[in-house]
């Protein structure tokens, strides 16, 4: 595959999303299309597996786009049967270019009651481990995968049936995951006990759909149902659907940054509107770091509604100072130096007649690196802009994610090696500001802000207190931080 454009580089992205249809006909069709939906939760590789009574399980896995992979009528055929799950995938920081399609998921077992298929988004903290000890146990692993050891973990199990092998592998499994998974007759939907990733339940006439946003029920005309609950597996068949608890109860953690970034803007989460909740993020952002300027201009496209929240609560005009090429999706020409001298020009570019002789805040979504942050600066300064002020409408990202987030590791982000003020000498900009921890929690809903002593939310990228203690990179040498 082609290597990702520079400006993806330097943004946090999510490993993966999960759909699954059951009680439709062409059910991997559908599965198709709410992978589309999903696209920006992973774009490296998908894979789709369906069952059909007369033909069995078929799958298809495959690099690259959704629209660009199965869309071909030859593909989709050799998917037939009513019930299907599909996944979308970007590998993660240690095998990112390494990645072989026996990687890509779904996964699929067969087992002496039949077999089973699934897919997970997120990460199993301790893999390594469990991998350890499913070897030594004579277990043969085909991928890299830590969903892998799922399956294995199931074949090992004495329970009955296969919902109720899932249930004692995933209580072996630390971490945060959300699972969509499928036998001859049943689709499954888990999400971990303290429920850091999404997971929603849709249907769709006579079927019923699981996915990990709302914006994908949307594309098939699925009918919102409800999210599955923190710690709750579903069963699903043609008579409905069956809820069960397998972990012991936990006070929810969701993961604060779908508010912010990975999510798309149009679903709902925690029934809240994403995009309302940027713009709230913004309007915070206004109140706590205000600054006389000419225009409010978002960074493309994730900072776009927190700018115009911004905007509204400052009152200085919103602008598309910089325009994003829509077309630009990887490099389309060998990245020649030259080409990689262009850096994020290639996706965007100033609108120098807007900018020239203005005092120009930028809204971002996020800091990681800050190599985009400095290129963009570059770009409004040559368009002749006066000023440049950063507002970033997450607070700063200073410890690495182990729950299904490409993070650089510490050393590599920003804010864990610097002061704000080191920050904004090392951008060169005027000013640079991001929202507190407690104004995100404010612009989430939680009107008294964060409870340090019992957070609502999965932070740790910014606090750097882990809800679930990352037990393979401590093994590895990471130094979780120390308590106060």
């Amino acid at each position: 595959m082609p290597p990702a454009h520079p400006f993806d580089d330097d943004k946090l992205k999510e490993e993966c999303g999960i759909f699954g249809v059951l009680g439709t006909k062409d059910a991997a069709n559908f599965v198709a299309l709410g992978l589309h939906a999903l696209q920006h939760r992973g774009q490296e590789a998908g894979g789709i597996v369906a069952h059909h009574p007369d033909h069995g399980f078929n799958s298809a896995r495959r690099f690259g786009y959704v629209r660009d992979t199965f869309t071909s009528q030859d593909v989709m055929e050799t998917l037939p049967g009513s019930l299907a799950i599909g996944h979308v995938r970007y590998s993660t920081a240690g095998s990112k270019g390494q990645t072989a399609i026996r990687d890509v998921q779904p996964f699929f077992g067969e087992f002496a009651m039949g077999g089973a298929a699934i897919a997970h988004n997120g990460n199993i903290t301790n893999a390594d481990a469990l991998r350890r000890e499913l070897i030594e146990r004579g277990s043969i692993f085909q991928s890299s995968s830590d969903s892998e050891c799922i399956i294995h973990l199931m074949a090992r199990s004495l329970q009955r049936n296969i919902p109720e092998r899932m249930e004692d592998a995933l209580r072996r499994v630390e971490g945060a995951f959300s699972v969509v998974a499928m036998t001859r007759t049943k689709l499954i939907g888990v999400r971990d006990a303290l429920g850091v990733r999404p997971l929603v339940l849709g249907k769709l006439d006579t079927g019923y759909v699981l996915s990990s946003e709302t914006c994908a029920l949307d594309i098939i005309g699925a009918e919102f149902v409800r999210e599955i609950e923190a710690g709750e597996m579903v069963v699903i068949t043609d008579q409905g659907v069956d809820s069960r608890f397998p972990f012991r109860p936990q006070k929810s953690r969701f993961c604060i940054f779908e508010h912010v970034y990975f999510s798309r803007p149009d679903s709902i989460l925690g029934g809240r509107s994403v995009y309302e909740t940027r713009e709230n993020i913004g309007r915070e952002l206004a109140k706590e770091a205000p600054v006389d300027a000419d225009l409010v201009c978002p960074v493309p496209d994730s900072g776009t509604p927190a700018a115009i929240g911004y905007s509204l609560e400052s009152g200085i005009p919103y602008a598309m100072g910089i325009i994003r090429n829509q077309y630009m999706g990887r490099t389309f020409i060998e990245p020649t130096e030259q080409i990689r001298n262009m850096g994020v020009r290639l996706k965007l570019n100033v609108n120098r007649a807007l900018i020239r002789d203005k005092r120009v805040i930028l809204v971002d979504d996020s800091v990681v690196r800050g190599t985009t942050s400095r290129k963009i600066k570059e770009m409004i300064l040559d368009a002749g802009a006066a000023e440049v002020h950063f507002r970033i409408a997450s607070p700063p990202t200073a410890w690495p994610c182990f729950y299904g987030v490409d993070t650089p590791q510490r050393e590599k982000l920003l804010a864990a090696t610097m002061s704000e003020e080191e920050m904004r000498e090392h951008l060169g900009v005027d000013s640079l500001k991001f929202i507190s921890l407690d104004g995100l929690y404010r612009a989430v809903g939680e009107g008294n802000g964060r409870d340090a002593s019992s957070p609502q939310y999965c932070d740790a990228c910014f606090s750097g207190e882990y809800p679930v203690e990352p037990a393979d990179m401590i093994e590895k040498g990471f130094e979780m931080k120390a308590a106060e």
